[in-house]
């Protein structure tokens, strides 16, 4: 079974594609999905998350979402120091629900896939491009934010042409060019090839 990772920058639309491969009959792992649940679930990493952040961190047992917030917010230590906690978790899990699926390819979406070095779990990796002003369109109105919280947000992600460059295939999220035949046309790619040698397994 091959694993395929899928990411690009925020507002790309990674999400949106992501459906439309599971519309295909492939299963996709949502790795930001999966960090707000392994904060609320995971007791080794809720330990390690008090320790770092203070026990004002959860409250009755979940995460206090607002806290964490402000301690990590213009602060990009300490978001760095809370990502390199919740990957690892992140990571491990996603391995143990690879495992238990039999799809001819399985994809993990996530915005940080090459910065977290889940890649190195991962036989290709597909990117979605789309332009920066588009993006920034995207996300304002998604979240309800504003223009300089995005870029904010976007100067904590990897350069979005380094992180493309990176990618073994790109799918086009501009529109313009239209999504569902890119996909239908890359879904036909994958089933044809191979694992990838050198990937690292967890």
């Amino acid at each position: 079974m091959l694993r395929i990772g899928l990411t690009g920058g925020i507002g790309s639309g990674k999400s949106t594609i992501a459906k439309i491969f599971e519309v295909l009959g492939i299963p996709v792992y949502y790795a930001d999905d999966a960090a707000k649940r392994l904060m609320n679930e995971d007791e080794n990493l809720k330990e390690k998350i008090k320790s770092h952040f203070g026990v004002d961190s959860y409250s009755n047992g979940c995460l206090n979402r607002s806290y964490i917030a402000k301690m990590v917010f213009n602060n990009p230590e300490k978001l760095a120091s809370l990502n390199a906690l919740t990957h690892p978790a992140v990571m491990h899990d996603s391995e143990d629900w690879m495992k238990t699926q039999t799809a001819p390819y399985i994809i993990r979406e996530a915005a940080l896939i090459f910065e977290s070095d889940a890649y190195k779990q991962l036989d290709y990796v597909i990117g979605v491009s789309a332009p920066e002003a588009m993006r920034i369109e995207r996300t304002m109105a998604r979240d309800q934010v504003s223009r300089e919280e995005v870029l904010k947000r976007m100067r904590n992600q990897m350069d979005e042409n380094e992180k493309m460059e990176r990618c073994d295939f790109l799918i086009y999220n501009d529109e313009e060019q239209l999504v569902t035949p890119q996909v239908l046309e890359l879904h036909q790619k994958i089933l044809a090839l191979k694992p990838r040698a050198g990937n690292v397994l967890l």
